[in-house]
């Protein structure tokens, strides 16, 4: 009887950590681009391949769009997405870009792993990894803080 359980038990895990896994590769290529690692390597600096590609964080402060006020829009450094609007940014004193909202369809969200952040984003075209959204945003507009890694970001000027 307890070989027949363990037994039990092991087809079990063995199934749910099967199924896991197919479930991440199948998330994995719904993206309207997609590429290789090799790939994105190549085309990304070893700094945006941390942040967009493994999940990092660029320092505070460090990125130079974070007092960029032009008009324009902010699209994803790895696949050019528009992603956030100039009207949209704002001082959040954190040291990384801040928006109060995403352009709709373009950010997909999903839970962080780390009890202190709140929900990742990331490209919903691409998935690379953006930043974080936080409720702590101006309370004027969508009460929402888009805290965003610079170099996830390029910014093309309305006058482009």
């Amino acid at each position: 009887m307890k070989k027949i359980i363990i037994l039990f038990i092991s087809v079990v895990l063995f199934n749910c950590n099967g199924n896991a896994q197919k479930k991440k590769s199948q998330e994995t290529n719904t993206f309207k681009v997609s590429k290789t690692e090799a790939e994105w390597k190549a085309e990304l600096t070893p700094e945006q391949y941390y942040v967009l590609r493994r999940n990092g964080t660029e320092a505070k402060f460090s990125s130079p769009l974070n007092k960029n006020y032009d008009k324009g829009v902010y699209v994803c450094a790895a696949c050019k997405t528009p992603l956030f609007k100039s009207e949209n940014k704002y001082d959040s004193g954190s040291g990384w870009p801040s928006f109060d909202q995403e352009i709709k369809g373009n950010v997909a969200f999903s839970s962080g792993s780390d009890l202190f952040y709140g929900k990742e984003e990331h490209c919903a075209a691409c998935g690379s990894h953006l930043g974080h959204v936080f409720n702590d945003g101006p309370k004027n507009t969508t009460g929402l803080r888009h805290c965003i890694n610079g170099i996830a970001l390029k910014f093309i000027p309305d006058n482009e």
